[in-house]
């Protein structure tokens, strides 16, 4: 995602949005977000499902069965996958404030690269999103170590997680959602 290009979702200003619109906003920004940003810049412009979307989210950020540190990383290893640059400036920042997650894994992963001397947990919650991002599922060696280390639903939590911020990455990337003025580009194409 180029700075340069035009947003594709304008970003609606109170008096332009619908009585819904101004309802599901205020919501979001009621709850743990505590404010409209991000995907939900252009998901607001489909209130209806901007306010599902938002639900399901704030189950899988803040009401899931694995830790600060684990959700961050499936983050960061779909952000990488899908090249958003939004959800990488936003999940490494919360990354490095809010968990213990290591700079070498945050590094690495910024590279599209296995991070070396993460914990098997770790190696494992990244093999799953992998997989999954690749093949849709992981192996069947991966999803045992998965379930044995997290149990079926923390496997199930770090599916959703997969999913959602495949999903969240294509609304950002699609609606062109720019990074704050003098950000840098935080991800580089990675070579092929």
């Amino acid at each position: 995602m180029s700075q340069a290009q035009p947003v594709r979702f304008p970003i609606l200003t109170p008096e332009e949005m619908s009585p819904r619109q101004k309802e599901v906003a205020a919501a979001i920004a009621g709850g743990p977000r505590g404010g409209i940003r991000g995907p939900f810049l252009a998901l607001i412009h489909n209130p209806e499902l901007a306010n599902r979307v938002q639900q399901l989210g704030e189950h899988l950020r803040y009401g899931n069965t694995l830790s600060l540190a684990h959700i961050e990383l499936i983050v960061l290893t779909v952000a990488r996958h899908w090249n958003c640059q939004y959800e990488w400036f936003a999940h490494e920042r919360i990354a490095r404030s809010t968990t213990d997650l290591a700079d070498g894994i945050i590094k690495a992963l910024a590279l599209g690269q296995t991070p070396p001397n993460m914990t098997a947990e770790q190696n494992t919650l990244h093999l799953l999103a992998k997989e999954s991002l690749a093949n849709g599922e992981p192996s069947d060696a991966i999803y045992e170590q998965a379930a044995k280390f997290f149990g079926r639903a923390g496997v199930l939590d770090a599916l959703a997680l997969t999913g959602y911020y495949s999903m969240v990455a294509m609304f950002l990337n699609t609606a062109k959602i720019p990074l704050p003025d003098g950000t840098p580009i935080p991800l580089q194409p990675l070579k092929k």
